[in-house]
């Protein structure tokens, strides 16, 4: 395998000077005084996970989400690790599904232009080219260089700054919220793949069909692949698990899906056309869903 470049090129969306000094949680409060910071972000803060603009110090975040290519060539290799990948089947509430809402499992990555590249091995980031550490960020890497599917914008961000300031300017307004799926009951305090039923109310949709998803990605630092959709909703959708874990989960429908691949794994279960019917699926807990406050 070659090597891969040896510069870390980062495309940023900088903060207001006035907001650059200060501390990710002040920053937020005063960003998004109205919406909690969901414990996707909490959690990379609390280890140092998201790059300091102010210092580009940075530390390891472990693995991130598993990418579902919606735009490549046809036959595309679909990796499934943990957990699996969830479609809409037109079940209703009280139904079950096999959903895996640890950190990591599937989310769909559809891609977009380059941002960042990085060197690896000697003299980069002290990973070996011929790991699979090294493959998984490869892959990252080429998520961030595709270009955009038609419909929609993406961005690679390294931090909290720019996440906030790209997810305002797709969204066109800075009154947005920030959600992530929340394991907010569990029996044993574990995370584990099982079976989930909708609860009572039911899924509760977000605020207009404009979004941001955010995926963190396989890196040796916080990354998170965002993309902005003008067709799509999300909804939050309480679910309890067959041993009493209680989830607040985040799910987001696809209402357009003619741009995407005809071999994309979604349709092949449905077995449908793309374009045909919207495809729905779960978030992990690491992956941030931006809407317009209601």
């Amino acid at each position: 395998m070659n090597n891969f470049p040896s510069v870390l090129v980062l495309i940023l969306i900088t903060a207001t000077p006035s907001h650059a000094i200060l501390p990710p949680k002040v920053y937020w409060n005063i960003m998004l005084p109205n919406s909690p910071m969901p414990n996707a972000i909490l959690d990379l803060l609390s280890s140092d996970g998201l790059v300091d603009e102010k210092t580009g110090t940075a530390v390891n975040v472990g693995k991130g989400g598993i990418g579902v290519n919606v735009n490549g060539k046809d036959n595309t290799h679909v990796g499934v690790a943990k957990g699996g990948i969830t479609v809409n089947t037109g079940k209703h509430r009280g139904s079950g599904t096999n959903v895996n809402v640890g950190h990591g499992g599937v989310g769909v990555n559809v891609k977009g232009k380059g941002n960042i590249q990085v060197g690896v091995g000697k003299g980069g980031v002290g990973v070996e080219p011929s790991s699979v550490e090294a493959e998984a960020m490869k892959n990252t890497l080429a998520d961030c260089e595709e270009p955009a599917m038609r419909g929609e914008s993406k961005f690679c961000t390294t931090s909290l700054e720019s996440m906030v300031e790209f997810s305002m300017l797709s969204l066109g307004t800075r009154d947005v919220q920030a959600i992530s799926t929340t394991v907010s009951e569990s029996r044993d305090g574990a995370e584990k793949q099982q079976y989930y039923s909708v609860a009572p109310p039911g899924a509760q949709a977000m605020a207009g069909e404009k979004l941001v998803a955010c995926h963190a990605q396989p890196y040796r630092y916080a990354v998170f692949y965002c993309h902005a959709t003008s067709k799509s909703k999300a909804y939050k959708v309480p679910l309890v698990g067959k041993d009493g874990t209680k989830v607040e989960a985040m799910a987001v429908c696809h209402l357009d899906t003619s741009a995407w691949n005809p071999k994309y794994l979604a349709f092949q279960v449905l077995k449908v056309k793309p374009g045909t019917v919207p495809v729905c699926h779960f978030l992990p807990q690491d992956h941030v869903v931006w809407s317009v406050r209601k």
